[in-house]
């Protein structure tokens, strides 16, 4: 029997595809989806993998056999799906492994008006359901509802112009100077998105990459490695683009590079973004704007919304907290390190797509170049996230904790992981949930005092 404790994460369904799931158990997740959910319709999306379409229809076909009706909505990006949701206010589901290799494939799930499903509201219902309904040999076999009603329809609909309608009605950039945009869209979901979405605009768009394919056969669709940026890059300095954007496979992140071909950190364009939905909430009347952003984001982020009049929550690194918090504050926007980027406007889902457009906004809207317009937010020298491979997770989190309490002046939170903060540095320490790693970020004022902190943590954490 497949353990499905290894493919149900605590946000989606993700693994190799026919080794850890198939299309039979696909078919369960559409059932058990529509008996946890009581869903009466459902909308379902998927990506450009060579398994997607099969394990789309396998679960559409097992969420009408419970009675649902289902809209296909074919190839979409993830924040597609979301806007789909939140348009129909159906429970979705999206196939996809986003930034993860060719082999692997997995489903995000949400409620209706694109509301997280995860461990804590509904994931682990749904996996003990299929668990009940397979065998030992990894047959599966779906009782019948009680009370059963006929099956649902399955129909298609067609949501990419909508959702590119909707994006360019929450920011305008009819009026911005002309900019060359060099994309990567990694053979993921950018590719069909984008042409889309930016018809008609005054950019001049330099694509790369952009013909759908779950092979990647130019390099992994994951910007946050910096290999995976190096051809963005080199493009932006031989074509003279003004910024380029990077896509993950799902096209639900977008990563920035200036006009030099240096990467911008996400947690610049969360202050970016914040500032700019802060005067739109302001302009609309609330008078102090909530922003919300994980433990990692940069401490530039609470400075600058501070400036700008707005408050911050701080969370727990996950798009469920994100979400969860926003929903609990009514934030106008969310950031994480990762670059996921959530706007009320959207669902309080993560669209990189309206980030992207956000920041060609900002670009466009004056005269500078990129990187003096991020400037401003980028107050700080950062480590990155630095993965340690170890035997005891807790126990070296222990060692590093005991070691810092000697140290005069420090503070430390345990709101997600171990945070310890001192004289103009601070560092998170986070155990991973799936694998054997420690995860370090390190923020200073300068990359001296990175460096210093990084080394006497790393020695402890690997010692």
């Amino acid at each position: 029997m497949r353990d499905l404790k290894q493919i149900v994460k605590a946000y989606d369904v993700r693994g190799v595809v026919p080794d850890q799931w198939d299309e039979a158990l696909s078919g369960a997740f559409g059932a058990a989806f529509v008996r946890v959910t009581g869903a009466e319709a459902i909308v379902v999306g998927h990506d450009m993998r060579p398994s997607s379409p099969g394990l789309s229809r396998a679960f559409a076909e097992g969420a009408a056999a419970q009675g649902a009706d289902v809209v296909e909505i074919g190839l979409c990006s993830t924040d597609q799906l979301y806007f789909a949701s939140g348009k129909l206010d159906l429970p979705g589901a999206m196939f996809t492994a986003s930034h993860n290799p060719a082999q692997y494939n997995g489903i995000k799930m949400c409620r209706a008006g694109a509301a997280p499903v995860g461990e804590d509201t509904g994931l682990v219902e749904i996996r003990e359901l299929v668990e009940s309904w397979t065998d030992a040999d990894g047959a599966v076999s779906i009782p019948p509802a009680a009370g059963a009603a006929a099956p649902g329809r399955i129909t298609r609909q067609d949501e990419l112009q909508p959702y590119a309608a909707h994006l360019r009605g929450l920011v305008d950039l009819s009026a911005i100077r002309p900019l060359k945009v060099a994309v990567d869209a990694g053979n993921g979901m950018g590719g069909h998105t984008v042409p889309t979405v930016f018809d008609g605009l005054p950019l001049d768009v330099v694509p790369m990459y952009f013909e759908l394919d779950g092979t990647f056969p130019n390099h992994e669709a994951n910007p946050l490695d910096p290999k995976n940026l190096v051809d963005l890059q080199a493009k932006v300095r031989e074509v003279g683009a003004d910024i380029g954007l990077a896509f993950d496979g799902d096209a639900d992140r977008c990563f920035v590079v200036d006009e030099r071909g240096e990467p911008v950190s996400p947690s610049a364009i969360t202050a970016l973004v914040a500032v700019r939905e802060l005067a739109r909430a302001k302009a609309a009347g609330e008078e102090e704007p909530t922003i919300i952003h994980n433990l990692i984001t940069s401490q530039a982020v609470p400075e600058v919304v501070r400036e700008h009049g707005g408050k911050t929550v701080r969370t727990r690194v996950g798009h469920s907290f994100i979400k969860q918090e926003m929903a609990r504050t009514g934030a106008v926007f969310g950031g994480e390190h990762s670059a996921h980027y959530y706007f009320r406007d959207f669902w309080r889902a993560d669209t990189g797509m309206l980030a992207a457009l956000h920041v060609l906004a900002a670009l466009g809207g004056q005269q500078g170049i990129l990187s003096a317009l991020v400037a401003e937010y980028d107050r700080y020298a950062a480590s990155g996230e630095i993965n340690s491979t170890v035997d005891d997770q807790a126990a070296r989190s222990a060692a590093v904790r005991a070691a810092y309490a000697e140290v005069p002046g420090v503070t430390f939170d345990e709101l997600d992981g171990l945070t310890v903060t001192g004289d103009g540095w601070w560092f998170n320490l986070r155990a991973s949930n799936t694998e054997p790693l420690l995860r370090l970020n390190v923020e200073a004022r300068d990359q001296a005092a990175v460096a210093e902190v990084r080394d006497r943590v790393l020695a402890i954490v690997r010692g």
